[in-house]
């Protein structure tokens, strides 16, 4: 996917849609309801991780075949100060925002792309069923913003594979909660008891903002 594309795609999740009483294809269907109600709608289940490898998420593929892999759109799109993109897609001069813990960054190197829902996580939550190209879907996800976030990289590495209810970033909460509940509606994954406890009670404390989410299939 070009990263014209995945500028449309974020602009296309940012905007909120009236789409009640429109009949569209489940795949391609988009909500638009308020935080508190959007998590209140995520479906509840048991986690299960067995069987569970990274490798089974095919992730920085590069759709596009433009040289730059998944990781390095990220960076692209999301940069503050734009790159300029080199042989190899090497990134020079840009600036980024890890909105995690209120950093900036100017060496992509310090930067990692954090899954908003880890892998491992959306395999408990219903991955675990997934085809291999859906997982890879998943995994290389540009077709949202909010999927995949330039983050610190030690800030990622702290997060590893936790879920609300174990890790929340320092800065930002609300933001991350409304992504959260965002990714997981979008790829139709399941949450824990203890994961939905800790996202209503962010949200309690959170603007109800509306929330605009396409289903990814």
């Amino acid at each position: 996917m070009s990263r014209t594309l995945r500028w449309l795609g974020g602009l296309l999740a940012a905007v909120t849609v009236a789409t009640a009483g429109l009949a569209a294809p489940a795949q391609a269907a988009t909500i638009s309801q308020p935080l508190r109600t959007l998590i209140a709608n995520l479906p509840v289940a048991t986690e299960i991780r067995t069987g569970y490898s990274r490798d089974l998420f095919p992730h920085w593929i590069d759709a596009d075949s433009d040289g730059c892999n998944t990781r390095y759109e990220v960076l692209i799109a999301e940069a503050t100060t734009r790159p300029s993109v080199g042989s190899g897609c090497t990134l020079t001069g840009g600036r980024w925002y890890s909105y995690y813990d209120a950093t900036y960054w100017t060496n992509p190197s310090d930067l990692d792309i954090d899954h908003m829902v880890a892998l491992a996580e959306a395999w408990d939550s219903g991955a675990r069923s997934w085809t291999t190209s859906r997982r890879q879907s998943f995994a290389n996800d540009l077709g949202d913003v909010r999927s995949l976030v330039a983050v610190t990289d030690n800030v990622n590495q702290a997060k590893g594979d936790q879920d609300p209810a174990t890790w929340m970033p320092t800065n930002d909460r609300c933001r991350y909660v409304a992504e959260w509940a965002a990714v997981k509606t979008r790829w139709r994954l399941t949450v824990d008891t203890t994961e939905k406890n800790a996202l209503t009670s962010y949200a309690n404390s959170c603007s109800n903002i509306t929330v605009t989410v396409t289903h990814a299939f």
